[in-house]
């Protein structure tokens, strides 16, 4: 996987910097004539919350580039970060003639103001101003921002937030550098705060593969700033099986989330079947969904002692895609042996989802993660030289054979299946 370009980055953040500056300068003209947008409410804003990423005034094919679903509140943020910019580093999967982003306030207690927005020094408005007000829940889609988006690149995308509005909408663990900053000075963080999406305009994708997973999907285990997550490698494989017409890869993996049950407070976030709609469903242009749930199901406690409740909870899952018209591809779940909490009982549980995984009937198609990273003479653990070292998760290597184990066609081309 290639590298982010420190160079590349250095510039654009200086550059950011420099732009930000000008309109504080001599921004006072554009302002003074602009009202803040007002918080969306009533069947306007149960619309936007079905449909976030759809704009009624954006044309064109628009498939999500990146996401991060949004977990929970930051910690120690009650007031917000009142008069600092907030400076968010993503990769891109796919890349396009515009853009345009999603800001969420969903655990925010009061309304957010972003007095200033920019893609990668481009000023982006929501409807047609530079100023908007998200009411505490809710979120906004900004207006498209005619800015080229290269494939496989860091995007900067810049907010200010001028008053308080807590607890801070954040992602943690992106294992991604991003920035903070004040009149003192600028930090570095590998937090998402507030930014769930970037969309982009491609007249030639066909759409988006939406991955809902856990911490094996968001990275966890793999060097920061590497874009090594399988995610990052199966987008890799699809720009190259596709050149004139690849597919987006949304990442909506969230460490230690579950598929039944809601993740510990402030940490894992909402359970998979309750953020679906949400974080899966409503993503633009999604047309796969891959499911890559279930381990920490098996694993945290209070455990799950009956596969077929997990089965089940997938099988629900395919239903409500299917009825989107989406096809559902599903993971089995990777071994453990020798992470704290393993014990043969809890396997076993594993054992037999993945054992129901394979026999059909559950998703579309299966991808056996189990298979591609377990030891061949210690199955019930991560093939040694995969292992980041706590055995649960996988390093840059595991990660890399996790994304170049999927079968590419079956993936994106098999029509979806009528029946289970």
């Amino acid at each position: 996987m290639p590298r982010r370009q420190g160079y590349a980055l250095l510039i654009a953040l200086v550059a950011g910097t420099a732009a930000l500056a000008a309109v504080v300068a001599f921004g006072t003209t554009l302002l003074s004539g602009s009202r803040p947008s007002a918080p969306v409410t009533g069947p306007e804003a149960h619309a936007a919350a079905r449909h976030p990423a759809a704009p009624a005034n954006s044309t064109g094919n628009w498939v999500a580039t990146w996401t991060s679903a949004p977990v929970s509140a930051e910690p120690r943020t009650a007031r917000g970060f009142p008069g600092r910019t907030i400076r968010n580093t993503v990769h891109t999967s796919v890349g396009g003639d515009a853009a345009r982003i999603t800001l969420s306030n969903l655990f925010g207690a009061a309304p957010l103001v972003v007095d200033q927005a920019t893609v990668n020094t481009r000023p982006v408005t929501f409807k047609g101003v530079s100023r908007v007000t998200i009411a505490a829940g809710g979120q906004v889609v900004s207006d498209p921002v005619v800015v080229p988006v290269a494939a496989d690149a860091d995007l900067l995308v810049t907010l200010r937030t001028p008053h308080g509005g807590g607890p801070v909408t954040f992602h943690p663990n992106a294992h991604q550098t991003s920035y903070l900053a004040d009149e003192h000075g600028t930090w570095s963080t590998t937090r998402w705060r507030y930014l769930t999406a970037v969309d982009v305009r491609n007249e030639r994708a066909p759409g988006t593969v939406v991955v809902l997973g856990d911490s094996i999907t968001a990275g966890s285990g793999s060097t920061t700033d590497a874009n090594a997550r399988w995610t990052d490698v199966l987008a890799d494989r699809l720009r190259g099986d596709r050149p004139r017409g690849t597919y987006g890869v949304a990442n909506q993996g969230i460490a230690g989330n579950r598929l039944l049950r809601d993740g510990l407070t402030g940490i894992s976030g909402q359970g998979g079947t309750g953020r679906f709609e949400r974080d899966v469903l409503s993503v633009a242009g999604a047309k796969t969904v891959f499911v890559a749930l279930g381990i920490n199901d098996v694993q945290q406690a209070p455990q799950e002692t009956d596969p077929q409740r997990i089965l089940d909870g997938f099988r629900t899952l395919t239903e409500r895609a299917h009825a989107r018209g989406l096809r559902v591809v599903g993971a089995t779940l990777t071994p453990y042996e020798g992470y704290a909490t393993w014990t043969s009982a809890r396997n076993a549980v594993r054992l037999a989802v993945n054992e129901r995984i394979r026999a059909g009937g559950i998703f579309d198609a299966y991808v056996d993660f189990d298979r591609a990273v377990r030891d061949p003479y210690a199955p019930n653990r991560l093939l040694p030289s995969y292992d980041s070292g706590d055995h649960l998760h996988l390093n840059d290597d595991g990660y890399r054979t996790l994304g170049r184990h999927i079968d590419l066609k079956s993936l994106v081309d098999a029509p979806k299946s009528d029946t289970f």
